[in-house]
């Protein structure tokens, strides 16, 4: 990722933890149905353990995609970076970079996260963004 020996990471980041947030009240109702079906006689108790496995698998999936995801800004660029057997990287150069906007809504406010838009690159969901934004703001100018 950094092409230039002069140029240093700044700050490396994970999505806020609000992310998790639906896909895992998602599982939680997934297992309690999944849960509930497993009292009943066979073949549904069957099927109520293929749905307890299922809501497993989406927090499993949820926490994997939310732990491999990284914000990552050097004095150069500003990244996103995902993935685990196939990285992918979108990048802005900063100094491409002709304005840098904060959106933060009010639940956003109350729990620190936020998007902060750079150029073409929307970084959704970050934690603590008004930071982030003072430092892109400083290194594009």
């Amino acid at each position: 990722m950094l092409a230039d020996s002069n140029e240093e990471i700044c700050l490396e980041a994970r999505r806020h933890g609000i992310v998790l947030v639906r896909p895992l009240v998602g599982a939680v109702v997934l297992a309690g149905v999944g849960g509930v079906l497993t009292t009943l006689p066979w073949p549904v108790s069957v099927a109520g353990m293929g749905v307890v496995a299922l809501g497993a698998v989406v927090a499993l999936r949820a926490v994997w995609k939310w732990e491999r995801t990284r914000v990552v800004v050097t004095t150069e660029k500003v990244f996103v970076v995902n993935g685990t057997w196939r990285k992918r990287a979108r990048a802005v150069r900063l100094a491409a970079v002709e304005a840098v906007e904060l959106e933060q809504s009010f639940p956003g406010q109350l729990l620190g996260y936020g998007t902060v838009v750079v150029g073409p690159l929307a970084l959704e969901n970050v934690p603590r963004p008004k930071r982030l934004y003072h430092l892109l703001d400083r290194l594009a100018t």
